[in-house]
């Protein structure tokens, strides 16, 4: 099959079954297609459906998004995980508004030099809103095209990577690239799955090395498997009289950066420094469900404590550290086992078992 070929097999196929009714195929600009292509990365479509919404409906436009206030951003992240994700969005946005006059740059190669903007997410964003001919090589494509080619070698590695971009801008069309690259989207999130793969209504079944070699699911070539590490940590839920949680802002950078978290401490021991850095008299206390939060690099096992504290009158509030109120709660960014444990906790107090 030629690579016209495969385009236009591609492309009748999306004609008549693509996806054309997603939030962010409305109203096409930069803006919404860059934001829509981050909220996706390592994210199913069903779960960015509701947070595309509601973050469009907050920040309709670049300038919004560089004007939020950053708990804001991190508050209509929470739940979507990566948040670095997030933290780049807003420094794009800030350097689009600062240096290209509000407009993201028509050109592949400024738009990789903006922050969290890969050569993929650069493709799509110049193919699918500027019409711009540009091979994307997202998760989705990497296994059709994988698949399509017999490709050997885990795609992660740089030789792997080169030889699928290659087949990628190979088979990209100079005409109707905006749709080509959502069809080839479409095609591996809704017929090349990764486990079930629906061979007999592909456009390139006929053709698909892969499926000549009834291998689809060896293709693409899995990660060499690692053993996860597993930490441990015990995330205290300090509770005052009102019913307000203990928070504070984590690091910038690293692990959660910016968000606000729970305390970690190594064992309960620990609770009497905590308490003591508060000015905080501990009361009664009780051991709520452990949780488990996996990360990309690592495994943590939560054990969470509710905790009733008194505070006392003379205790002076930090900047880092913040009361968050169960029943009203601030606009916050949240990580998601936080998120859960809040609500655990407020389950428990409404409940009276403390």
């Amino acid at each position: 099959m030629s690579p016209e070929q495969f385009s236009s097999a591609v492309l009748e196929w999306y004609d008549r079954n693509g996806r054309h009714d997603l939030p962010w195929q409305q109203g096409i600009n930069p803006y919404r297609v860059w934001v829509s292509e981050i909220m996706l990365q390592q994210t199913q479509v069903s779960t960015v459906l509701n947070y595309f919404d509601r973050f469009m409906a907050a920040l309709p436009t670049v300038q919004a998004l560089a004007e939020a206030p950053e708990d804001e951003v991190l508050h209509l992240w929470t739940g979507l995980g990566y948040y670095t994700r997030a933290r780049n969005l807003q420094k794009t946005a800030k350097i689009v508004m600062s240096e290209h006059g509000g407009e993201f740059p028509r050109d592949v190669e400024k738009l990789v030099e903006l922050p969290g903007i890969g050569l993929s997410t650069a493709g799509a964003i110049a193919s699918i809103s500027m019409g711009l001919r540009a091979p994307i090589l997202d998760g989705n494509v990497k296994r059709v095209l994988a698949r399509y080619t017999a490709q050997e070698g885990y795609p992660g590695e740089p030789k792997v990577a080169k030889a699928l971009w290659a087949t990628a801008e190979r088979l990209t069309p100079q005409t109707r690239v905006n749709h080509y690259t959502q069809a080839m989207m479409d095609l591996g999130a809704t017929l090349c799955t990764r486990s079930k793969p629906s061979c007999l209504l592909c456009p390139l079944e006929k053709s698909c090395e892969a499926h000549m070699l009834g291998l689809e699911i060896r293709y693409p070539i899995p990660k060499p498997r690692k053993t996860i590490p597993q930490r441990a940590t015990l995330m205290p839920l300090l509770a005052n009289r009102d019913g307000a949680i203990l928070l504070y802002r984590r690091p910038s950078t690293g692990l959660w950066g910016g968000l606000w978290s729970l305390p970690q401490l190594d064992d309960l021991s620990d609770l009497d420094h905590l308490a003591d850095q508060h000015a905080l008299h501990m009361l009664a206390r009780r051991q709520l469900p452990a949780l488990t939060h996996t990360f990309s690099h690592f495994q943590l096992a939560i054990d969470p404590w509710l905790v009733q504290v008194e505070q006392t009158a003379h205790h002076v509030a930090e900047a880092d550290w913040l009361w968050y109120n169960l029943a009203t709660p601030p606009r916050l960014g949240l990580a998601a086992p936080v998120k859960k444990l809040l609500q655990h906790a407020a389950d428990a107090l409404n409940a009276g078992d403390l």
